[in-house]
């Protein structure tokens, strides 16, 4: 996971500092990958209740872009415009690598028929469906939804068709865990009417 950003990083190491959009825009399909999986680590923080109503945004965003077919994570502009200071960006991924290390003991790439242009779109779809469930703001479903994210972020990143499988599986559960919590909570709130 972490060989792609160190590659960036040696691409840019001329410069002072890269405006995001060029960062996004070298990652390509890569860049859905690394802010789904940004995404859905903060909806995995213990955040005040309601608070994925907002914190989901972000991933219904993404991954609406990905179920379109857009090559790249598109960033409205005046975020696309910011300059990314070199030395900045370096020591964070440096600070990550430790975590990375062990997942790319599991992770690596499998399956490449899960990555045409075609599949990433079907898995867009349905990242953006499991995105919505976590953006309902149903208690105890949201960490399901940001699991199964996160999962399915790590298998794009890596290009791992048996991890995205896992990702997708989860995120089904996700989708019916939610879909079952609102039905009983319409169904509680009707009773009382």
């Amino acid at each position: 996971m972490s060989k792609a950003l160190f590659w960036a990083v040696g691409r840019y190491r001329r410069l002072e500092a890269v405006r995001l959009r060029r960062i996004l825009e070298d990652q390509g399909q890569g860049s859905f990958g690394w802010s789904i999986l940004l995404f859905a680590m903060v909806n995995m923080l213990p955040l005040p209740f309601g608070s994925n109503v907002i914190t989901a945004l972000p991933l219904l965003l993404l991954t609406g872009q990905m179920a379109l077919g857009f090559p790249f994570v598109r960033l409205p502009a005046f975020i696309n415009r910011r300059r990314v200071p070199r030395r900045a960006f370096q020591r964070v991924i440096l600070r990550f690598k430790p975590f990375f290390r062990p997942i790319e003991r599991v992770i690596r790439p499998r399956l490449p028929q899960f990555f045409t242009a075609k599949a990433e779109r079907l898995i867009g779809g349905l990242l953006f469906v499991v995105s919505a469930a976590l953006f309902l703001p149903i208690p105890f479903s949201g960490l399901l939804s940001a699991a199964a994210l996160a999962v399915s972020a790590m298998a794009l990143i890596e290009r791992d068709g048996v991890v995205m499988v896992v990702g997708l599986v989860m995120g089904v559960v996700a989708i019916a865990v939610t879909a079952t919590a609102a039905t009983a909570i319409v169904i509680g709130a009707n009773s009382f009417i």
